[in-house]
């Protein structure tokens, strides 16, 4: 849980406190979709995973010596956010963002790896929860403080702050159990690429587990492109955002996350993916209304609170279905690849995002992120019999 908090907090400092403070400096919304595309070493982290599994560092295991080598590169690069300015130039920004982006993925890399190797089939999906409460809530924490106190005393300070912050998650990561690992890592870089990839693409359904990492989250995803935006363009401050938003956010994405967690112990993987695949499709419609509507406190909190318990239920079973297909001597690798291809959809929408908000309006923007929803749902159901296999324990 706690590895799961560092990982969270800085993904939140590069997209709802980025957001708005680009947002604050007068940036259209065109231009915020398209600065997203510096989350895209996010897609890329697969290149370098295998020096991971590869290559451990002397101190802390196999996994925990590289979490505690990006936290401490995370927190220099996030102190650096505080010396730019978005009205001079948006290109050093963009600078200290990809950098941050490049640390938390390389973190990313050595957790999911971490949670991989000691997580059995059937503690998958609590594991998935774990993670994903710690993520969450570091997540929702990273953004309200960044944005509350950018609203009275000015965005340096926070930035500042929550470098300080990174930082102090490294003393957690020295605090974590080393896991057992009966294999040894491999003995060449090539064979940590080669074989991994071998046993992921050689099978005759590879390619359509592949399909359904991307297909199953994309509807979701597009709807939580451009949250940040779209709540202050219906009315609410950044405080609102930050306080109310935010702390609902978070809230129902624990409720999610307990639910699905423990949803996925009677369901399994298959009947979970439908069941939570369908909930966080149709809650887009939530805020659907919100645009219809306007600034409206009850539907926001609906909007909110539904579409996150779903979200975060869906995210369960997408973790689940990653972690099932990679092997332990590898996981560094096929985690970090699988992780990216699911991803995609969320890091390469930024800029048709922001152009159908611009163009189409908020309305037209949900009903577009339903419709992308469906392709998943219905890959899943014609793969019923090959998800159901994946939760059988490994020979």
């Amino acid at each position: 849980m706690v590895l799961g908090a560092s990982s969270g907090f800085p993904n939140q400092i590069t997209e709802s406190a980025l957001m708005a403070w680009l947002k604050d400096s007068g940036v259209s919304n065109t231009n915020i979709g398209i600065l997203s595309y510096v989350a895209l070493p996010y897609l890329l982290k697969f290149l370098w995973a295998p020096a991971i599994d590869r290559y451990p560092l002397p101190l802390l295991g196999r996994r925990r010596g590289w979490v505690v080598l990006t936290q401490l590169c995370l927190a220099l690069a996030i102190a650096a956010f505080a010396l730019q300015n978005p009205a001079v130039s948006l290109t050093p920004i963009a600078v200290c963002a990809v950098a941050i982006v490049f640390f938390s993925a390389t973190q990313d890399i050595a957790i999911d790896a971490y949670r991989t190797d000691v997580a059995q089939p059937n503690e998958r999906g609590l594991a998935a929860a774990a993670n994903n409460l710690g993520y969450r809530t570091s997540a929702w924490i990273a953004a309200a403080f960044a944005l509350v106190v950018a609203d009275y005393v000015g965005w340096k300070p926070a930035f500042l702050i929550l470098a300080a912050v990174m930082a102090a998650f490294c003393f957690g990561t020295l605090l974590a159990p080393e896991p057992h690992y009966e294999h040894q890592p491999p003995r060449t870089l090539k064979e940590s690429l080669v074989v991994p990839l071998r046993e992921l693409l050689g099978t005759p359904s590879a390619l359509a587990f592949i399909a359904l990492v991307i297909l199953f989250k994309v509807g979701d995803a597009f709807a939580l492109r451009l949250f940040t935006p779209f709540m202050m363009d219906v009315g609410f401050s950044k405080t609102e955002i930050a306080l109310v938003l935010k702390a609902l956010f978070t809230a129902s994405a624990v409720i999610g996350a307990i639910l699905g967690g423990v949803a996925m112990v009677r369901l399994g993987l298959l009947k979970s993916m439908l069941i939570f695949g369908v909930l966080q499709a149709a809650s887009n419609f939530l805020y659907y209304a919100l645009a219809l509507t306007g600034k409206s406190y009850p539907l926001m909190i609906a909007a909110v609170s539904i579409d996150n318990v779903a979200g975060a239920m869906g995210n369960i079973a997408s973790v689940a279905l990653i972690m099932a297909l990679c092997d332990v001597r590898y996981s560094a690798f096929q985690y970090a690849l699988l992780s990216a291809i699911a991803l995609t959809p969320r890091y390469l929408l930024g800029g048709p995002a922001g152009w159908i908000a611009d163009h189409a309006g908020w309305d037209m923007y949900y009903v577009v992120s339903v419709l992308l929803a469906l392709p998943g749902l219905m890959l899943a159901w014609l793969m019923r019999e090959k998800i159901k296999q994946l939760d059988q324990p490994r020979a």
